[in-house]
């Protein structure tokens, strides 16, 4: 499956049915007097949040969304159909725009949130609703009133509590295999993650987070260079970020904050999320080497945790680490 967290679509609520202009033949009634009935209601566009989805994929396939018109109204004072809603399934996490003002118009953050998009057209009044004292033979009536049309741009933002970040090969797609069920592809190479993974971290019952692998970020990603720009969004919902850096790092102090400075560009509030530092990949060390890794200035400095993915050195408690913030980050959430 195809990953894709940002589109376009354009979607037209139905018009208002017109209302209806006609007379009944009535004994001792002018003309009859009027019967002619209202309008249906046009249909409205209404987005829907579905966990069951993790991409905008189809939207590429299909933009354009557009609901049915109203009914006109009849005689008899019969009202018309009203045309049935159109419902627009998204991810969970799909921030909606309109494409041409920017204005936000839905966040859906939560499975099942419904928002209205576009509000169905009302249905015209018919020539029974125009009758007066002075008025017993109105002929008059009105047309239903138009429904709305918009483009919207969907943006997909990640539901995750935990944020991995660090260069390509800093040992992230590891740490997500190593401490969830995710299966995300591991390689020698750089960029060997295209797409964000998603792995479901359980500490025990009533204790779960989820931890998002970020593509690996290079200096300049802000700007559009490597593949870390696509995809800086899905970490703006975290609660805590965990930067990566390789052991074998030359000047580790320099990694930190080349890695940091593209979140500050990005947007400047992911600094003041809480973040954890992390030493990777330190099975290739010698007990001596770990030992000196210890006692440097930037692991001191930073509290900075020393793991090895594939050893499972200090990923226990790690995960225990990340769960602290992901707990306040609800429970300020809910308060």
């Amino acid at each position: 499956m195809n990953f894709i967290d940002s589109t376009w679509i354009t979607v037209k609520s139905g018009d208002g049915g017109k209302g209806h202009v006609s007379f009944r033949r009535e004994k001792f009634v002018p003309n009859g007097g009027p019967d002619g009935g209202n309008g249906g209601r046009g249909g409205t566009i209404i987005v829907k949040a579905d966990r069951q989805l993790g991409t905008l994929l189809d939207f590429t396939y299909k933009r354009n969304y557009k609901a049915k018109n109203g009914d006109p109204g009849g005689k008899n004072n019969c009202t018309g159909k009203s045309a049935p809603d159109v419902y627009i399934r998204v991810p969970c996490g799909t921030v909606i725009r309109n494409r041409e003002t920017g204005e936000q118009l839905a966040d859906l953050d939560k499975d099942g949130i419904e928002v209205i998009l576009a509000e169905g057209g009302r249905g015209g009044r018919g020539n029974q609703e125009f009758v007066t004292a002075t008025n017993q033979v109105p002929r008059n009536f009105e047309p239903g009133r138009p429904g709305a049309e918009l483009e919207l741009e969907l943006e997909l933002k990640l539901l995750a509590d935990v944020g991995l970040v660090g260069f390509p090969n800093a040992g992230k797609s590891t740490l997500i295999s190593s401490i969830s069920a995710a299966k995300p592809k591991i390689a020698d190479y750089p960029f060997t993650t295209l797409i964000p993974n998603l792995g479901l971290v359980r500490l025990g019952e009533h204790r779960s987070y989820t931890v998002a692998d970020i593509p690996g970020l290079i200096e300049g990603a802000h700007q559009g260079k490597g593949l870390g720009h696509q995809f800086l969004r899905h970490i703006e919902r975290t609660a805590v970020l965990v930067f990566l850096i390789d052991c074998s790092s030359e000047n580790p102090d320099q990694d930190l904050k080349v890695l940091r400075n593209e979140l500050k560009q990005h947007e400047k509030t992911l600094l003041k999320k809480e973040y954890v530092v992390c030493m990777t990949k330190i099975d290739v060390l010698s007990a001596d080497q770990i030992k000196d890794l210890q006692k440097s200035k930037f692991v001191k400095k930073h509290k900075a945790r020393l793991i090895s993915a594939v050893s499972g050195v200090g990923m226990a408690e790690l995960a225990e680490r990340m769960w602290e913030p992901v707990v306040q980050a609800r429970l300020s959430h809910d308060m």
